[in-house]
């Protein structure tokens, strides 16, 4: 990526801006280092049920004027939460960038949380609840967190639970967010043609009045790991199948060659090993994929694919065959040449896309505390050798390492 521009307000929030003057758009939004694994076990589901409610009412504005401030301009307004993040974030043309700027500021530390807007939402997340788990391709990622993880936050449902959902109060999120919040942990992201000099002058005027928050939470570290198998029998038509076992941290020096190992073995081209071997030439499997999560003190590393009951062993004794080959033979020239130019290809495109570089950065200054350029990735890239990737695959990929979930179809 091109320089970017970083400073800091004196609450401790940090602002990182990317000028990109080929579009109209401008993407940006506040990144927070807090996510579901900072909930305790009567808050499960608090962090999601926060994003929620955001848009729910603040200080100044009831919910319809908050969703209608962007939309009647063409822009968008939105968020998400993740283990270890909540961002709430927008999208407007560039002449409406200050609104954008002020909306954000608004949701993000001015909600005040209407109980009958948690009534309400309640509702709204308890039948979104439902819908995960009527989608057992969404169900069984979320299971699988529970089946590596166990009983500790990381395994805990984002969403939480239906007791946990029905007994949140407006004084619960107050507490939360000051149990957790420290501006210090905070990142505004914007990417968009305005200068920086623009972005200051915004970001002084509407976030340098936010207070200073120093909430201190340390994170319960996952340290002991046990391979674990669960059969779980559902009605649907197709069964479903999750292997996988932990992975690398976020600042693992390993972190790339295992990206780039997991994209050889089922990442999104179509020619991924998997795919190749279980759809291409059997047949079993629609979809297939290989995922790596890396969060601040450990990794997931999963494999998640449905097929029909009937396949099932047969899907799964393919996958540990490639599994196999990865440990056991190493790349050839035009194999791991071939493997690269498709990671720095894919990587690329995946920055044209604003939003997502947007996103990107929030998060890169949050966890490392800068952003490296795309150059210096394909530099790590190119200088990954077979040999490597062999020494990993046979780290992390032991067969007796692998824990499984599979749903069954009772049909």
């Amino acid at each position: 990526m091109a320089d970017y521009n970083l400073f800091t307000l004196d609450n401790g929030i940090r602002v990182v801006h990317q000028e990109v003057p080929s579009t109209k758009i401008v993407h940006c939004g506040f990144v927070l280092d807090i996510g579901s694994r900072d909930e305790r076990d009567d808050q499960l589901g608090i962090a999601h049920f926060w994003e929620h409610m955001a848009f729910k009412g603040t200080k100044k504005r009831k919910a319809f004027h908050i969703l209608n401030k962007l939309d009647s301009v063409g822009g968008e307004l939105n968020a998400y939460t993740t283990k270890e993040k909540i961002c709430f974030y927008a999208s407007a043309l560039d002449k409406h960038v200050e609104s954008a700027f002020e909306l954000l500021q608004d949701i993000t530390f001015d909600s005040i949380f209407p109980e009958k807007q948690i009534e309400n939402e309640r509702g709204v997340i308890l039948e979104e609840m439902a819908m995960y788990s009527d989608s057992p391709e969404d169900a069984i990622q979320d299971e699988f967190d529970r089946v590596v993880f166990g009983d500790h936050p990381l395994g805990k449902n984002i969403l939480g639970t239906n007791e946990s959902i029905r007994s949140m109060h407006r004084e619960d999120f107050k507490k939360f967010i000051r149990e957790n919040l420290n501006t210090e942990q905070v990142v505004f992201s914007c990417v968009g043609n305005i200068p920086a000099k623009k972005v200051k002058k915004l970001a002084q005027r509407y976030f340098a009045q936010i207070p200073q928050l120093n909430a201190r939470k340390e994170r319960l570290p996952f340290e002991i790991y046990s391979p674990t198998s669960e059969v779980v029998h559902r009605n649907s038509t197709q069964a479903h199948c999750a292997i996988g076992t932990t992975a690398y941290s976020l600042k693992d020096k390993r972190r790339l060659p295992f990206f780039m190992l997991m994209n050889i073995l089922g990442g999104p081209g179509m020619n991924s090993r998997l795919n190749m071997a279980l759809r291409e030439r059997f047949g079993f499997v629609y979809n297939v994929e290989a995922s790596y999560h890396p969060f601040s003190d450990i990794g997931l590393f999963a494999i998640f694919f449905g097929t029909d009951s009937s396949h099932v062993n047969r899907s799964k004794k393919l996958v540990l065959k490639e599994l196999q080959k990865l440990k056991e033979q190493p790349l050839g020239t035009m194999q791991l040449h071939m493997a690269k130019e498709q990671m720095i290809g894919q990587l690329a495109m995946a920055q044209e896309n604003n939003t997502s570089l947007m996103l990107m950065m929030g998060k890169s200054i949050l966890d490392m505390g800068k952003i490296r350029s795309l150059d210096t990735v394909f530099e790590r890239i190119r200088n990954v050798t077979a040999k490597e990737l062999q020494e990993i695959a046979n780290e992390r990929l032991s067969e007796d390492q692998l824990s499984y979930l599979t749903f069954l179809s009772n049909n």
